[in-house]
């Protein structure tokens, strides 16, 4: 058994996890709240308690500021905490020297997301070879338990895989990770969760198929599908963290990540980054001060935090996977459908914040009965599935299974044809005032 857990970060994910944590104190026990800026995490405390979400009143619920690229510091404050298992929540420029504490400190880990360097973007794949895999020997001789990826995608979509690997194929061709976001924050634009990671991961596409990466232009392979419960969304073929471990750890020929966005995000995304707005180097200015672009982007946008009390309307993210059971071909739809206002009554969050905020407690919470101590490093795709899923079904993201006819109206294509002709059907059109920006937003009638 393995109790008190240290959370790194104080924003939209974080703030769900700890509402999750702290409706499990009797089996998590103490729980600190640890960032830069000591107010947040006392915000996130002062919401969780009005909530009434603190299980256990016996146990601590507290904040502590922390510089987390400070590995010293942050190894003296699981010390101080006697915390045992660390949720890394933080900025993905984070994960190598929060790993390196709770190596050091020998604690059990557990992140999001994979690790960046600000310098660089979208490198060559699998990223998690770059960075988090070269510890891997170090975890395992120290017996340290860390979990990569465990928030929805990556996370709950590689346990997706792995149940599919698991009950549903013998054998299995292609998986189609879709993520769509069906609802309205009702700003002329904003990201569901930090702007500066948000644009970075859009770059550049790698993507698996046929058992190798490929790269292709951003935004250039459009599919439509009708999802469940939110209907048709339009999908773009995108890279994505999880491909970076589902192609070395699942047998398939293609793995592809597909994320939704709407014609209005595709314009004003291209024209940001045509203008070099979405540059991560620094420029120079007239006056000698030297900028980063994207970082002044980032200050102008909406904080993810703000856009949650109006956000209506659903999310879906889910896997299809096609392949063969029994001498069959068997295409199946695992998904988890969640509602932003739904989310906002019990935690105070919007939707996406949910769904990556929820996953990694569950992790934490099987880390500390001891389910998924491994001790040693793992992604989630190599654990299993089934506590996992069973778990988020009982706190809050409860997971569907459809079957699909194979070749049917409900099937997706996600074969990436001749590159000319993918380009010349993901166009988008949109409508644009001058007098009335939010004209570009309002719902178009069906």
């Amino acid at each position: 058994m393995k109790e008190n857990v240290l959370i790194i970060g104080a924003g939209g994910v974080a703030h769900v996890a700890a509402h999750k944590a702290a409706m499990h104190n009797d089996v998590l026990g103490d729980i600190c709240i640890a960032s830069r800026t000591l107010s947040k995490c006392e915000q996130i405390i002062e919401s969780v308690k009005r909530k009434g979400h603190v299980k256990d009143p016996s146990r601590k619920l507290h904040a502590r500021q922390l510089d987390a690229l400070d590995i010293p510091a942050t190894v003296v404050l699981i010390k101080e905490t006697n915390s045992q298992i660390v949720i890394n929540l933080g900025s993905a420029f984070l994960n190598m020297s929060i790993l390196e504490a709770c190596i050091e400190a020998g604690v059990a880990y557990i992140d999001t997301a994979i690790h960046e360097d600000p310098d660089k973007v979208c490198e060559t794949p699998p990223w998690y070879a770059n960075y988090e895999w070269q510890r891997k020997d170090r975890c395992a001789d120290k017996g340290v338990t860390a979990i990569l990826g465990a928030g929805f995608d990556p996370g709950v979509v590689n346990a997706y895989c792995a149940l599919a690997a698991k009950r549903y194929f013998d054998k299995i061709e292609t998986i189609d990770i879709l993520d769509v976001n069906a609802g309205s924050h009702g700003k002329y634009f904003a990201t569901n969760f930090d702007p500066e990671i948000n644009f970075r991961e859009f770059v550049k596409v790698w993507t698996w198929i046929d058992r190798e990466w490929k790269e292709y232009p951003t935004h250039s392979v459009k599919r439509t599908y009708d999802f469940p419960v939110v209907g048709p969304c339009p999908v773009y073929l995108n890279g994505h963290d999880e491909l970076h471990s589902l192609s070395k750890n699942i047998d398939a020929d293609s793995i592809r990540f597909w994320m939704g966005f709407g014609d209005h995000y595709i314009n004003v995304f291209t024209v940001l980054r045509t203008l070099g707005f979405l540059s991560h180097l620094p420029v120079t200015l007239s006056t000698g001060q030297e900028v980063v672009p994207l970082k002044v982007v980032k200050a102008l946008l909406p904080d993810p935090m703000t856009l949650a009390p109006g956000y209506t309307g659903k999310t879906c993210i889910g896997n299809i996977v096609k392949g063969w059971k029994d001498g069959q071909r068997r295409e199946i739809f695992i998904y988890q459908v969640s509602d932003h206002h739904a989310c906002y009554e019990e935690v105070e969050s919007q939707g996406i914040s949910y769904t990556a905020g929820v996953p990694p407690v569950a992790a934490a919470l099987l880390v500390a009965d001891g389910t998924w101590d491994t001790g040693t490093m793992v992604n989630v795709e190599e654990l299993d599935p089934e506590p996992f899923i069973a778990l988020l079904d009982k706190i809050g993201l409860p997971t569907e299974i459809k079957e699909i006819e194979p070749g049917r109206d409900a099937t997706f294509d996600g074969t990436v044809r001749d590159l000319e002709q993918e380009l010349a059907e993901s166009t988008a059109t949109v409508t644009v005032s001058a007098a009335n920006p939010m004209i570009a937003v309002a719902p178009k009638p069906r």
